[in-house]
C-alpha cells in the first residue's frame, strides 16, 4: 500500500504491515542448522511506514526508534541489494517511521525490508529476482513480499497462500525484547519440537469464534524465562479475549476478540491497566 504524490521527486509513503503467527510449529532441527517450521502467518493492519524518494546516493534515517542507519539495518541492506542487482547508478532517500516495538515477534524488520524491495522495484524497474533477494535477507522477508496470509514451511521460504477469515485481535507487548536466536536455542536444548499445525481446525475455529487449537513451540521456552510474557498472556485472557498466544519468538502476545469493537474496548482497558505496555487493537488483512 502506498501514497503517491503528484511530484515524482517527493517521497512516496509505503505501509509495511506487521504479522502474527496463528500457530507456529517447530518440527525439527535440520542438518544445516536451520529449523523445519510449519506456521500460519497473516499480515495485519498495523505496521511501520517508509518514505522513499529517488536520490543520488542511498541514505536511511529512522524516526521512532534508536536504530542504526547503515548496513546493520535490514532496510539499508535491502535497498543496497536491490540497487546493486538492478544496476542502478542512483540511490534513494529512505525514512523509516518505526511504530512497532523492536524484537517483538511481529516481523517488523522483515516487513520493512520487503516493502523497501517492492518500493525500489517500482522506482527503478528492472528484471530483478525479488523473492531471491528477499530470502537472502531473512526467512520472513519472502512472506511480506507475498503480501497475504500463507502457510510457511521449510525455514519459512515455502509459502502456500491460504484464505483466512477476517479476525479481530488485540496485541500486547510487555516491553521485553526477545532474540529469535535465543528462543530457538532454548527450544533446541529442551528438544521441544512439535507436530504440524492442523490448519483446517484453526480456520474452522476462527470462522466460528471458538477457541483456536493452535500452538507456538517457542512460547514455553521463552515464557519460562520472561515473566512479563506470562503476565501478558494471562492479562489477555482476563480481559475477556480468547486463544491467547505468543507471536513468533516473542515478546508480543495476542488474543482473539469477537469483533473490532470488542478488540478496541479490550485494548483500551488493557492500556489503562498496563500503561507501560504497547497495546494495539488490530485485524488481519
Amino acid at each position: 500500500m502506498s501514497h503517491v504524490p503528484a511530484d515524482p521527486a517527493l517521497p512516496v509513503t509505503y505501509f509495511a504491515p506487521a504479522k502474527v503467527n496463528l500457530g507456529l510449529s517447530v518440527r525439527d532441527l535440520r542438518a544445516d542448522g536451520y529449523h523445519e517450521l510449519h506456521s500460519l502467518m497473516v499480515p495485519l493492519n498495523v505496521g511501520d511506514d517508509l518514505d522513499i524518494a529517488p536520490a543520488d546516493t542511498l541514505t536511511l534515517s529512522v524516526q521512532g526508534a534508536d536504530l542504526p542507519t547503515d548496513e546493520r539495518n535490514l532496510v539499508f541492506r535491502a535497498a543496497r541489494a536491490y540497487l546493486d542487482a538492478a544496476g542502478v547508478d542512483g540511490g534513494a532517500a529512505i525514512t523509516l517511521h518505526k511504530r512497532l516495538p523492536l524484537a517483538s515477534g511481529l516481523g517488523g524488520g522483515s516487513s520493512d525490508a520487503a516493502t523497501t524491495l517492492m518500493a525500489l522495484a517500482r522506482l527503478y524497474p528492472a528484471g530483478v529476482d525479488l523473492p531471491g533477494l528477499a530470502l537472502k535477507l531473512g526467512a520472513d522477508v519472502p512472506f511480506f513480499l507475498l503480501g497475504r496470509a500463507a502457510v510457511a514451511s521449510g525455514v519459512g521460504e515455502i509459502l502456500d497462500p491460504l484464505p483466512v477469515p477476517p479476525v479481530s485481535l488485540v496485541l500486547v507487548n510487555p516491553g521485553v525484547e526477545v532474540s529469535a536466536r535465543d528462543a530457538y536455542t532454548w527450544l533446541d536444548a529442551e528438544e521441544a519440537f512439535t507436530p504440524a499445525l492442523d490448519t483446517e481446525a484453526i480456520l474452522a475455529a476462527l470462522t466460528n469464534g471458538r477457541p483456536v487449537p493452535y500452538l507456538n513451540a517457542l512460547q514455553g521456552p521463552v515464557a519460562a524465562r520472561h515473566a512479563p510474557i506470562r503476565e501478558a498472556l494471562g492479562a489477555l485472557e482476563a480481559a475477556g479475549l480468547h486463544s491467547a498466544l505468543m507471536s513468533g519468538s516473542g515478546s508480543t502476545c495476542f488474543a482473539v476478540a469477537r469483533d473490532d469493537a470488542h478488540a478496541h474496548d479490550a485494548a483500551h482497558a488493557l492500556a489503562r491497566q498496563f500503561p507501560h505496555w504497547w497495546v494495539q487493537a488490530t485485524r488481519t488483512l
